[in-house]
């Protein structure tokens, strides 16, 4: 898979005819966390895409989509869902190989076909959301509605579940 280009976001983005904004992100703070405290956003208000892996059968990907204050349910609700006894984090080489892009920069807009994309349904519980903008210098906001409009996808309820307070 070849990395995806700005342009080509730009006019993935465009074809949906929903508004947007991109916002430029130093590409050391691209991980969630750090993006959050350094630019002031609620955590609550952005959203990763991680890629995930059967580990027995047939090797089978999908991306998903969830707030950043949740944890996937990969043990069960994803697993379950890859058809696999057991399923894992896909690793930054294969998130790389399988998207095109870079942990900390991938975006759900403009996976390839072959992936599913699965989107928690809490997700769609927000006003706005930032998703990663297809590199670790880019993040981009806009309507969890997209997700009514990108191919391949399924809102799934419980797919990730609230952290915990320790």
């Amino acid at each position: 898979m070849s990395e995806i280009t700005n342009e080509q976001l730009l006019q993935l983005l465009d074809s949906y005819k929903l508004d947007y904004e991109l916002l430029d992100c130093d590409p050391e703070l691209a991980d969630t966390a750090v993006y959050c405290e350094h630019y002031g956003c609620a955590i609550e208000d952005c959203a990763n895409t991680i890629l995930v892996k059967s580990k027995t059968g047939e090797e089978k990907f999908a991306a998903c989509v969830l707030l950043a204050n949740s944890r996937l349910d990969v043990n069960n609700v994803i697993r379950k869902k890859l058809g696999a006894r057991k399923a894992s984090f896909a690793t930054a080489e294969e998130t790389q190989r399988i998207t095109g892009m870079t942990v900390g920069g991938v975006t759900a807009i403009g996976l390839p076909d072959s992936v599913p994309l699965w989107v928690d349904r809490a997700v769609m519980d927000r006003k706005s959301i930032i998703l990663g903008g297809a590199s670790r210098s880019l993040k981009i906001k806009l309507s969890p509605e997209i997700f009514l409009n990108t191919p391949n996808t399924e809102i799934v309820e419980n797919l990730a579940r609230l952290f915990s307070p320790k």
